[in-house]
C-alpha cells in the first residue's frame, strides 16, 4: 500500500498538519507495510499555472502534435503521485472560506482534460482515475458547518467537486473548527473525536 501525504500550511506546527499526520500514524497502524510519498506544498509550494502550460491546454492539435513535454511535465509528475497511491491524506486550512492557492495551484495541474478528465457527448465531465480513499484534514479557526456555523463553506463542496471530476469519490472530511477559540484541551478533545469517527476503506478496483 502506498499513501500520497499532502499538506498545505505554511505553518511547521499548524493544526492541519497536527491532524493529518494524526491520520496518517492511524492508516500505517492499521498497515504496518504502507510506504508514503510525501508532498509539502505549504513548505514547497508548487508553481501555478503558467503560459506555456495554459497554451497547450487550450490547443488540442498540440497535444495530438506530442511536443509539449516540458510544459506538462509537472502536471505529468504530480498526477502519477496519484495514480501510484492507493489512499490520499490532505491536510489544509479554511482561508478565506475556501482552499488555500497552493492547493489550488496543485489541483489546477491533477485536474486536465484528456488525462484525468474526459466528458461525455453532452458534456458531463467523468473522471478517468481509479478511486481511492481521500482522507481530508480542514483546520478553520471558525466554525463553518453544523448548528453554530458562522461562515460558509465553500472548501468541501469544492474538493468534493474537483475530486469528483477526476474519479475519486471516496472523501472523508475530519473538520477541526473553532481553532482561534479553544485550548490546547479542548482542541486534543476534538481532534481525538475527528480521529474517532475514521473510516479505513480499501481503494475500488473497480473503476477505471
Amino acid at each position: 500500500m502506498n499513501i500520497l501525504h499532502i499538506d498545505c500550511s505554511p505553518r511547521h506546527d499548524s493544526h492541519s498538519r497536527r491532524l493529518s499526520a494524526a491520520l496518517l500514524a492511524r492508516l500505517r497502524a492499521a498497515t504496518p507495510d504502507a510506504g508514503v510519498t510525501r508532498r509539502d506544498l505549504g513548505r514547497e509550494p508548487i508553481a501555478h499555472a503558467d503560459a506555456d502550460y495554459a497554451s497547450v491546454l487550450s490547443s488540442p492539435g498540440a497535444l495530438a502534435a506530442g511536443a509539449t513535454e516540458s510544459a506538462l511535465r509537472l502536471s505529468e509528475t504530480l498526477i502519477q503521485e496519484v495514480e501510484r497511491a492507493d489512499a490520499l491524506v490532505l491536510g489544509t486550512p479554511m482561508n478565506n472560506f475556501t482552499v488555500p492557492s497552493v492547493l489550488k495551484a496543485w489541483l489546477d495541474q491533477i485536474l486536465r482534460m484528456g488525462r484525468t478528465i474526459t466528458t461525455t457527448p453532452d458534456g458531463e465531465k467523468l473522471g478517468l482515475l481509479q478511486d481511492k480513499p481521500v482522507y481530508i484534514a480542514i483546520a478553520a479557526g471558525g466554525v463553518f458547518s453544523g448548528e453554530r456555523a458562522r461562515q460558509p463553506d465553500f472548501l468541501t463542496p469544492y474538493l468534493t467537486a474537483a475530486f469528483g471530476c477526476i474519479g475519486l469519490h471516496s472523501l472523508q472530511f475530519f473538520p477541526l473548527q473553532a481553532t482561534a477559540f479553544l485550548d490546547h484541551e479542548q482542541l486534543a478533545a476534538a481532534q481525538e473525536a475527528l480521529l474517532a469517527t475514521l473510516t479505513l476503506k480499501a481503494a475500488d478496483s473497480s473503476r477505471a
